[in-house]
């Protein structure tokens, strides 16, 4: 357990006084406390800064998440650091109906109010699931959720010490005016080699359209915003 800075005994002692309606919050600003300062050295080291917007990708087949932090001298959005996915249920392919097990694929957002500091999870937040494009489906499911501990249905779990440090990087960037951060779910790195594999399968179709997303960042190493479009992505470049 990291020991709390002197800044984050004075958060809890306020989080005390002001009682139980402000606990979620407060949770929160005890954690910004405690972890801001390793880091903020973390990333001045890599040329970023707290606070400033992120970005997230995961991977099913790698069982990898990937954190951003965009770069204010060029604007673009910088890898900050890799996490292991330590449990996530399902297969390849995306989430068509609740209790499925399946982790969603796509593109979603996430703002302030999906952020639970309360989780019996630790701590989590909801990706948005079902997005517009899964509704046009007709697919359901609820609380899909990047969280804590190292079990999960349908969700990605990242055990309480990873959480620990994204949700601090994602909930500072919120209170800093980013509106939402994006979560871009891929079934695996695609790449042209991985996508050749993927031929004549089931989702084919449906990858070659994650992959237009998926390039596009790579490209510009902007997160493009995502419409849906006759039950397809449609990307604004």
């Amino acid at each position: 357990m990291i020991p709390l800075t002197r800044v984050a005994v004075y958060a809890l002692l306020i989080c005390g006084i002001a009682g139980g309606l402000m606990y979620r919050s407060c949770k929160a600003e005890v954690l910004s406390a405690q972890l801001a300062p390793d880091l903020k050295t973390a990333l001045q080291t890599a040329g970023l800064q707290m606070g400033d917007p992120v970005f997230i990708r995961a991977f099913k087949e790698e069982r990898e998440l990937e954190l951003y932090v965009k770069n204010r001298a060029t604007g673009k959005f910088d890898l900050f650091r890799k996490y292991p996915i330590v449990a996530a249920s399902g297969d390849l392919g995306p989430k068509l109906a609740e209790g499925d097990g399946q982790v969603p694929e796509g593109f979603y957002a996430v703002s302030k109010r999906a952020m639970n500091p309360n989780s019996k999870y630790h701590l989590a937040f909801n990706i948005g699931y079902p997005n517009d494009y899964d509704r046009s489906l007709n697919r359901t499911g609820s609380a899909i959720m990047v969280h804590g501990s190292n079990v999960s249905i349908g969700c990605l779990a990242m055990t309480n010490e990873k959480i620990e440090e994204i949700y601090a990087l994602c909930d500072k960037a919120l209170d800093n005016g980013q509106p939402f951060f994006r979560v871009h779910i891929f079934p695996f790195r695609m790449t042209e080699e991985r996508m050749a594999q993927a031929a004549g399968t089931q989702w084919e179709d449906f990858w070659k359209n994650l992959k237009e997303g998926y390039d596009l960042f790579e490209n510009s190493r902007q997160p493009p915003d995502a419409t849906v479009k006759g039950q397809r992505y449609v990307f604004i470049r």
